[in-house]
């Protein structure tokens, strides 16, 4: 699809594809906020789970990515992407309801919720690959900077909405009861991708085997030094800060003993800090280069998530609320310039494949970080297993630091990877 007149009219306005697309992931992230304080809670306090339940069910959403997530990839290439999108949408709103029924009937237990968040994070992969791909074609190559750094601002501060009024939510009317604003917030999503009218590049039926279109998605990964730098750069992130993010939770409920208000609070100041960093890496990037801009945001980041180790009852918690906006906003400009520069050099039809591969090793990281999480948490404590997580993050920024594109200023200018395989065909999806 064509991106209409670039002209002076903001992009929202000009493009109304790219409009429901932001409506729909902005809903979508709020809802999905919700959630994510509402699940770890319900485990902590509505059914009082151990340590590594609380921390390793943080994983359960990402452990999809690590399992799933090529073949997912595969599926999402050769189908048209608007129809995943909904259906993905969908399994979410039945998987998502039966937590507060199972809350209300009196058969709620710590395996149906590691189940429902294992299958909610399956929906989450179809969608979250379908609408990448989509994000691509929405837009011309010269605004994915715009549009990209636009659906992380309003992410971020819509995750910042969620998490806030989550924590006075759970207080208030139980975690489980507060998963309703979830359910509604993906009926908002469903409305929005329906108006989609976007013609989409998608693969040729063939015969195909998966396994090789598998393997071409994990080649094009690491086809060229950019690509592998920008993917080790989030992988290890992902690794060690995931770490302290899953032990939040216990950190401020158990070790710290403030209340769900205030954990509220420090997640918002994260996605608050991502709102910041989302709107501003356009002009960032414009102003010290995009590659500066990349390899530098991660530092700042590593001391964000180390504020955490400050935390104390009361007006000590203000350290971790700052430290978190700190980091939010460096992960908003290394989410922005990385996903770019992948949109920018892939082929359409290689979206989803190019999209699950890098997935697959960064974001399940986060799955395997979780776990790690739950097991340092029981055998050297909270605390210091919150120190372990930023000292393995603090490798990111050496990697961006000290690897091949060290010397680069402007990502967007560097050679392509190589097109890989078949050709593509274009579909129109009403």
């Amino acid at each position: 699809m064509s991106a209409g007149g670039t002209g002076t009219r903001h992009l929202l306005v000009r493009n109304r594809n790219f409009r429901a697309l932001m409506i729909s992931s902005t809903s979508g992230v709020l809802g999905n906020a919700v959630a994510a304080v509402a699940l770890p809670l319900i485990a902590a306090v509505e059914l009082d789970a151990g340590n590594f339940e609380v921390a390793a069910l943080a994983g359960m959403t990402f452990l999809p990515w690590l399992l799933l997530g090529l073949i997912i990839g595969v599926w999402v290439d050769r189908l048209p992407r608007k129809p995943v999108m909904l259906a993905a949408l969908a399994a979410r709103v039945v998987v998502l309801a039966l937590l507060p029924l199972g809350f209300w009937l009196g058969f709620l237990s710590t395996p149906l919720l590691f189940a429902v968040a294992f299958v909610a994070g399956v929906a989450s992969v179809f969608f979250q690959l379908a609408d990448a791909a989509l994000v691509q074609q929405a837009v011309t190559a010269d605004e994915l900077m715009e549009g990209n750094g636009l659906i992380t601002g309003s992410g971020a501060a819509a995750d910042a909405a969620g998490r806030s009024a989550a924590g006075l939510l759970t207080s208030v009317a139980g975690a489980s009861n507060t998963l309703i604003v979830q359910l509604a917030t993906s009926v908002v999503s469903l409305v929005a991708v329906q108006r989609l009218d976007v013609k989409e590049v998608v693969q040729p039926q063939s015969d195909r085997r998966i396994l090789r279109e598998m393997y071409e998605g994990l080649r094009y990964t690491f086809s060229t030094a950019p690509l592998r730098a920008i993917l080790f750069n989030a992988a290890l992130w992902n690794l060690g800060g995931n770490i302290p993010a899953s032990l939040l939770v216990l950190l401020v409920l158990r070790t710290v003993g403030e209340s769900e208000v205030w954990l509220g609070l420090l997640l918002a100041a994260a996605s608050l800090g991502g709102a910041v960093g989302g709107v501003t890496a356009h002009s960032m990037g414009e102003r010290f280069g995009s590659g500066p801009l990349w390899r530098w945001s991660m530092v700042p980041g590593v001391f964000g998530y180390a504020s955490l180790l400050m935390l104390s009852p009361g007006w000590g918690m203000l350290w971790g609320a700052a430290g978190m906006f700190v980091m939010g906003a460096s992960v908003a400009w290394n989410i922005v310039v990385g996903s770019s520069f992948r949109q920018r050099v892939c082929p359409p039809g290689m979206m989803g494949r190019l999209g699950a591969a890098s997935r697959t090793v960064s974001w399940g990281m986060l799955a395997l970080a979780s776990l790690l999480a739950g097991i340092l948490a029981e055998t050297i404590g909270i605390r210091d297993a919150v120190l372990v997580g930023v000292v393995i993050a603090s490798l990111a920024p050496l990697v961006a630091l000290l690897g091949p594109l060290r010397g680069v200023r402007r990502l967007e200018d560097l050679v392509e990877a190589p097109a890989p395989g078949p050709g593509v065909e274009v579909r129109k999806n009403a």
